[in-house]
């Protein structure tokens, strides 16, 4: 159990580095390609345009990685602290480019911001909020910057140092194909991020600064071991397995999606010998030929590999020739292992789904030469929830209602779960769960088909809320999770103080014992108001109509609140809120709405008061006393005191 512990601990640290270093890629690629092209041995000699190099890799590529992994951290906000900490590291050791300096210092800034916004969350007056974010954030890069230049900077950099004599001693030596041993189990063990990314690229790096390319970057990227493997069942494999053999080969040697063979070598264990002996002697034909990339290849693709490499012809030849002296070796001994042993049909899919358990998630790629269909979606809940979105068209009006009930049941539960809002279209790349209202589910599946989806058709007392609690803390499936209980709610810890929201819903903007035969008559009535109020332009009362179109702003509850859709954000003045009290209510899609609250927001400043509407409006006694209110000042008083 220890040592399970401690490998899913470095999976998921090799991750974290990975998901700092491969969302910028694109930037190491175009450095590679600045550095082939112009320097004095490239392709096109140029001594201005080689000026860019050194830039480029001192400042560019170090402050990337130090603000994307700020952003994994704590958001834009942690991004922006992670590159100013990022910064002194940068400046402390100008003659190392700060790669591994950024990878701390990035992560670092963003977690003291974070702990910071905790410390302060909800002791801020209202209209000071910009003010303290933004020196905030400025006082404590600047901190952090000041100590990084300081000792972190130095310290990485005689780090550095160390792991790069080590490295040279190695191929001094003659003993660098030896990684091997380590890399190509640690690939399929998915343990290969924590050292390509944290060690190898660094120094790999540093070296193809001084030398035009570094070896470094192909021991773990070569494709050969994986390709000879994969070969290896086209001709001797059985049934299921030699069937999806090419379409695998071709995605891993052109795709460069090196887990596509992981489950081949699962499925005989001896098949490990093949990929580090191929990778060894793919390593050994680099160091006796002097092969080299110039900047790392991600994915590990022979058309990636192709791109990188410095523009000399030996250079090309030892690569290409690495590649194919790995993929035969291993050809050669993974053939041995296939005809000197059993196999039987059926393994294939067992081993894809051994390796999903070791890396902890669904396999997209593996799933395309199996029989086992591979999509979370709404099938299989996710083993580890970290983030849940709830998602509407606009992002401003159903969906924080819904996130701020959400989140007060997630406090309640002491359940350490991120909850927020967005638009569809906004929805972030490591979401675990996305919640949006049934009409909206198939675009959210569009935009994130990997995450696992919740449809919802009232978003103020939908019982999925209790089953997704009850999921999240007996870990089981949201199918297994039975309705609990609804707790009772303390509405009042929730709802905004009068004084914070009095700019945002004023007693002349509450409309009390109105009358309408249709829905598109109250939404547009809304829509004027806010108009005359001054918080939006004209054009957003259509909004409001148009985005009705899209899918009803009927909550439940005989709450409605009609807003404009995602395009009609820049109609928005300023935010505000109107309300409209139908005590015979208005047809909303078969529903009767009572109470509607026209939105206006700008910047998430409307959220906080929406929060304790929603809050609100979730008991359906709060709703029919604000119904059978006779004045403004007692609906406004309701929705400030609850």
């Amino acid at each position: 159990m220890a040592q399970s512990n401690i490998k899913v601990a470095v999976q998921k640290f090799g991750n974290f580095l990975s998901s700092m270093v491969l969302p910028n890629i694109g930037a190491f690629i175009a450095w590679g390609l600045i550095t082939a092209l112009f320097i004095p041995t490239g392709f096109f000699p140029n001594e201005k345009l080689a000026e860019l190099v050194g830039p480029m890799v001192t400042y560019l590529l170090p402050l990337l990685i130090g603000y994307t992994g700020g952003k994994l951290v704590h958001d834009q906000r942690g991004g922006v602290v992670g590159a100013i900490a990022t910064m002194g590291v940068i400046v402390g050791a100008p003659d190392t480019p700060m790669f591994m300096g950024a990878m701390v210092m990035g992560p670092l800034g963003a977690f003291a911001i974070k702990k910071f916004d905790q410390a302060i969350d909800g002791k801020i007056r209202s209209g000071f909020e910009m003010l303290v974010n933004n020196f905030s954030a400025g006082i404590i890069g600047g901190i952090l910057a000041i100590l990084a230049y300081l000792g972190v900077g130095p310290a990485v950099e005689g780090f550095t140092d160390i792991l790069v004599v080590g490295v040279d001693w190695l191929i001094g030596a003659g003993l660098l194909p030896l990684t091997s041993i380590l890399i190509e189990p640690a690939k399929i063990l998915f343990l290969n991020n924590a050292i390509n990314h944290g060690v190898l690229s660094p120094i790999g790096l540093d070296q193809a600064q001084e030398t035009g390319k570094s070896i470094l970057f192909l021991l773990e990227a070569n494709p050969g071991p994986g390709l000879g493997v994969l070969l290896a069942f086209m001709l001797f494999g059985r049934e299921t397995a030699k069937q999806s053999a090419p379409g695998a080969a071709l995605i891993h040697f052109l795709g460069g999606i090196h887990e596509i063979y992981f489950p081949y070598v699962l499925m005989r264990p001896m098949l490990i010998l093949s990929v580090i002996l191929g990778g060894m002697s793919g390593v050994f034909t680099l160091v006796l030929l002097g092969g080299g990339l110039g900047a790392p290849a991600s994915p590990g693709s022979i058309l990636a590999i192709s791109a990188v490499t410095p523009p000399q012809a030996m250079v090309y030849v030892a690569n290409f020739a690495a590649v194919i002296v790995a993929t035969a070796v291993s050809f050669i001994v993974s053939a041995v292992v296939l005809k000197t042993g059993k196999q039987r049909e059926e393994d294939i899919n067992e081993a894809t789904q051994k390796m999903e358990q070791m890396k902890g998630k669904k396999s997209s790629v593996a799933g395309n030469v199996t029989e086992k269909e591979t999509t979370v979606s709404n099938g299989e809940f996710p083993q580890e929830v970290n983030k849940i979105i709830f998602a509407c068209d606009a992002g401003m009006g159903s969906s924080a209602m819904g996130a701020s009930l959400l989140k007060k049941k997630v406090k309640e539960a002491d359940l350490d779960v991120s909850v927020t809002n967005t638009a569809i279209s906004n929805i972030p790349q490591d979401t675990d769960i996305v919640i949006t209202q049934e009409e909206l589910t198939p675009r959210a599946k569009e935009k994130m088909p990997n995450a696992y989806h919740i449809s919802v058709d009232n978003f103020l007392s939908s019982p999925e809320y209790d089953k997704l609690i009850a999921s999240l803390q007996n870990k089981i499936t949201e199918e297994q999770a039975g309705l609990v209980e609804e707790s009772e709610e303390n509405a009042g810890d929730a709802t905004p103080d009068t004084s914070e929201s009095d700019d945002l819903l004023l007693e002349e903007n509450i409309f009390i014992g109105k009358e309408f035969s249709t829905k598109e008559e109250v939404i547009r009535f809304a829509g004027e108001a806010l108009v005359k109020a001054g918080y939006v332009k004209e054009s957003y009362v259509d909004a409001m109509v148009e985005r009705e179109e899209i899918t009803s702003t009927y909550m439940g509850n005989n709450v409605a609140i009609p807003h404009g859709t995602e395009e009609a954000k820049k109609a928005v003045l300023q935010s505000g809120f109107t309300v409209i009290q139908v005590p015979n209510g208005v047809d909303f899609n078969g529903e009767q709405a009572k109470m509607i609250f026209g939105i206006a927001g700008k910047d998430g400043t409307h959220l906080e008061i929406l929060s304790g509407i929603a809050v609100i409006c979730s008991e359906q006694e709060n709703v029919d006393q604000m119904v059978q209110a006779t004045t403004a000042k007692e609906i406004k008083e309701i929705i400030n005191s609850k």
